[in-house]
């Protein structure tokens, strides 16, 4: 793989808020520092029977293990269980089924790739159910017109874009960003490339391209990998419906605003371009030199 940062442990100097959250329906989705988690409130009691059917539908299975985390300020049972992905990619889950408020069940699922924090998990279960996340983090799902982009307000011309995910942007034919902010340059760096090898190692996914280009991202230098794919079989299918055959991809870790950020941004080759090349989405946040 291609290597162009130098990964000292920068700490940035003026933090922002990096936690975000999207309600949907009973699950609200979470992320912070790279790493995906969910809560989710269920009418049952923190019983044996209760938890029973809980545990099925997170598909916790007899024999594995439900420890009591002594660390966490409720009665809980914890079970983890890891994923391999690829060579040298494991998919850490942590599952948390908490004694809530009204002797409820609040399930927390924690996941990341090739990482693993129980401090942190143990912080956001108690900071959920304490109410002390503030409302300010939360994501509108339909509202796009307006994003918070790392402390700089986005405005999106297009009103076709939506949420693909929290911190990820999908404008059909205009382009598709993805990012997550971290405390240090190089937690964005080794982001950036596990999600390269995510990528590259998607069935029916061939990098036929690799280059290391200049480019301006969100007004500094930076250096951004881009990556040419050959989309494939199944993933072929849905694309050409739309025309679609390959997927240029730019990878950037660096600094912005005072925090680190690792930066996906994607167009089809039938996306809608501008003169520089770049999606129309794409342009708004980058510049090639």
């Amino acid at each position: 793989m291609l290597s162009i940062l130098n990964h000292h442990a920068q700490e940035k100097k003026n933090p922002v808020n990096n936690l975000k959250a999207i309600k949907n329906g009973t699950t609200i989705f979470y992320a912070d520092e790279g790493i995906s988690f969910t809560s989710q409130t269920f009418s049952n009691t923190f019983s044996l029977k209760g938890l029973k059917k809980i545990f099925r539908q997170y598909r916790i299975k007899k024999d594995d293990a439900k420890l009591t985390d002594k660390d966490l300020k409720y009665q809980n049972f914890y079970v983890s269980k890891n994923d391999k992905l690829a060579d040298d990619l494991i998919q850490y889950n942590s599952y948390y089924f908490v004694e809530g408020k009204k002797n409820r069940v609040t399930v927390f699922w924690f996941g990341a790739v090739n990482k693993q924090d129980r401090s942190f998990e143990r912080k956001y279960v108690n900071r959920i159910l304490q109410d002390s996340i503030p409302e300010t983090i939360f994501v509108h799902p339909t509202k796009m017109n307006n994003i918070d982009f790392a402390g700089r307000n986005l405005t999106l011309s297009n009103s076709e874009c939506h949420w693909t995910t929290i911190n990820s942007i999908q404008c059909p034919y205009y382009g598709q960003i993805s990012w997550s902010l971290h405390t240090t340059l190089e937690e964005a760096t080794t982001r950036r490339d596990i999600q390269i090898l995510l990528t590259k190692n998607k069935k029916g996914t061939q990098a036929i391209s690799e280059d290391i280009v200049d480019v301006e991202f969100e007004g500094s230098p930076a250096k951004a990998i881009k990556i040419i794919y050959d989309i494939k079989g199944i993933n072929s299918l849905l694309a050409g419906m739309s025309g679609a055959k390959k997927l240029t991809v730019y990878y950037v870790a660096s600094e912005v605003r005072g925090t680190y950020m690792s930066c996906i941004m994607s167009f089809w080759n039938n996306d809608v371009k501008t003169d520089s090349g770049l999606s129309p989405l794409l342009e708004e946040i980058m510049k090639i030199k």
